[in-house]
Formats: structure tokens, sequence, C-alpha cells
């Protein structure tokens, strides 16, 4: 196994293009170019946010911190999924409208609602004209065929492997930055949410970035956490002003992210990082942004693409499909440039009808 560091702000993923059995079969897409700071900067990395938002409190960190990183994402849009926690796909939307509004771009970013049941029971009997998740599934499809967009997704796989299903030339029009998976050990809860659509994915022959989690292990993006104190030192009055404050979906009002932040983590201390100090919790999903940001901040490992049966993870080894495996993760410079982005914010452009 070829481990690969990356530098810059180019990633380019090498996939074949024989999809594996039973997998959509399609081309590798072209590369992204990644937007810098800096004056030769050529474009931003155009991206779609998929995201079970409701669930915890490292989605809303994440979208917060994609929405005030303008200089480097475009956001096409974010499309939201139903995972155990969080109720309904509908409270999902309303706590990503709510981050919306906190950056006063509220109706100004498409929000849409994807998947709320799983892909074994919407595919059964599929019905391409009318079925659970079309409006964000047709979305990423009508937005992919515009333009080559990066599907970064932080939930379950659910509205990728539709997508897929319904059209499997989007396969050879986009790539897929997926939060998840304990890899190589069973678990983890975006993987447990709809394993049929995980494995359906790992059969295609779409481009695909697994970064993984690892509960435990200072390998994963668990290891990427931030204390209660911590966000209480620093949080507090962080991103701009919102014209129209937001009722939290624990209470309160708030016109700020930060002070929104603050009031989720007074919340989560049920739930705790297992490799941080006490009292933390892991932003999981924020670190598939960052590593698009700077992939120098992780380490990419190409590998033939395993898949999952009974829970165990079965290795492939001469799978010619390849998919590529984040881990050790540079937390302090992941967080610094996660607080500066909040202190300093410059926003996403609003896309173009």
């Amino acid at each position: 196994m070829k481990i690969l560091k990356f530098f810059g702000c180019l990633i380019v993923l090498s996939l074949s293009t024989i999809a594996c059995k039973d997998g959509p079969k399609a081309a590798e897409t072209p590369p992204e170019t990644v937007s810098t700071d800096t004056v030769t900067a050529t474009k931003k990395i155009k991206l779609i946010f998929d995201t079970d938002a409701n669930n915890e409190l490292d989605d809303q960190h994440a979208l917060a911190y994609m929405l005030m990183s303008g200089a480097t994402f475009d956001v096409r849009g974010i499309t939201v999924n139903t995972t155990r926690n969080g109720a309904g796909i509908q409270s999902h939307y309303d706590e990503a409208e709510r981050i919306l509004q906190l950056c006063n771009l509220k109706d100004s970013i498409p929000l849409l609602k994807g998947a709320d049941g799983n892909f074994e029971t919407i595919s059964k009997n599929f019905n391409p004209l009318q079925y659970d998740g079309q409006e964000g599934v047709d979305f990423i499809l009508e937005a992919s065929k515009k333009d080559s967009v990066v599907i970064v997704a932080v939930g379950k796989l659910t509205n990728i492997a539709l997508a897929l299903k319904k059209d499997p030339s989007f396969a050879k029009r986009s790539r897929i930055v997926w939060l998840g998976s304990n890899y190589p050990e069973p678990g983890e809860y975006n993987q447990n949410n709809d394993t049929i659509a995980m494995n359906y994915v790992l059969n295609s022959s779409i481009p695909f970035e697994m970064v993984t989690v690892r509960y435990g292990k200072p390998s994963g993006s668990d290891a990427v956490s931030v204390t209660k104190q911590e966000i209480g030192e620093k949080m507090p009055g962080l991103g701009p002003i919102a014209t129209e404050p937001i009722t939290g979906r624990h209470g309160g009002t708030f016109s700020t992210f930060g002070d929104y932040s603050v009031n989720l983590f007074e919340h989560i201390f049920d739930h705790v990082s297992m490799v941080g100090p006490k009292n933390s919790r892991a932003l999981f999903d924020m670190v598939a942004l960052a590593v698009l940001k700077d992939p120098s901040w992780g380490t990419a490992t190409q590998i033939p693409a395993p898949i999952l049966i009974d829970d165990k993870w079965v290795a492939r080894p001469d799978n010619p499909r390849k998919i590529t495996v984040w881990e050790n993760f540079e937390k302090t410079p992941i967080l610094d440039d996660f607080f500066q982005t909040l202190t300093d914010p410059v926003f996403v452009s609003i896309p173009k009808p």
C-alpha cells in the first residue's frame, strides 16, 4: 500500500474506469483546481454539502466553517438527509436553515430535502419520477450536469447512492468526500445508518474519499476535538450578526453562530470524544472540509475498494476500483483555521440561477 502525502491545493484521485460488480458504470471525473487566498488562485472548489444537520453539533460547525470560507469554497447547495438521531427530515432541514440564517444566507443558498428512509427501501421498485429524497437527489444530479462538483457528504450515503441509481453517468461528473467509517474496523454512525448505500457507492466508479472517524483512535477525525471550556472562551460573538435572530433547537434566541455554538455544546456532553481531553467533543464533519482546504492537514492512502459484509470489512486486493482513505489529521492547524475563519469570515457567494 502506497502512502501519498497530498500538498498544496490540488487533489488528483486516480480511479479505474472499470466498475465493480453490480455497481453503476462510469468514467473518472476530471480533478478540481483548488482555490487559494493568493492572486494566483484559479478557481474555488465547487461543492454541495450533504448533511444530517440536526444529528448532534459537528454538522452545524462544519456548515458555518464552509459558509464563512468563501475564499476557498463555491457552495452550490446544501442537501439534508435523516439519520437515527435528530428526528425526521424536516428537523434536519430546519437546523441547516438556522445556520444559513445566522450567516445571513437564508434563501440565498439552495437548501433541499433528501432521503428520509434508507437506500434498500427506496430503491426497491424504484420509480425515478417519484421517490423519497427526490428533491435533494435531483438537485445533486442537475447541479453536477451544469458543472463538475465535489459532494461533501457528512451523514449516511443514501442521497449519493440514489443519485447513482437514477443516473449512473453522475459518477463521471463528480467526486465524493465522505466523513464516515472506522475503517479498517467495523462500526461508525454514518456508515451504520445505511450500509447498503455505502456498499453501493463503493461498488460504483465514482471517485470516493473516506475521511475516517475511528472512535477512540488518534488517527481518525475523533481526535480533532475541542473542550467545552475552549468553546466558551473562543466562540461567543463569533460570526456575523444575523439580521434575523434564530430560535435554537434547544430553545433560546441567538444572533451569532458563536453564541449558538456555546449553547449546542452545553447540551452535548452525554457524548464525548474518546481520545480528546475530558469534556471534549470531536468536530468530525469539519475535518472533511479542512482537508479540502489544505490536503497537508491529513494523510491520504489509496487502496482497492473494500466491501462491508456482516459488519466486517473485507479487503479486495485485486479490485481495480481504488478509493482514498484519509487519516492522521493535523488537529492544531485545523482548529486554528476554524477559529480564524469565524473571526475573520469571507462569505461564500450566492450561486447564480
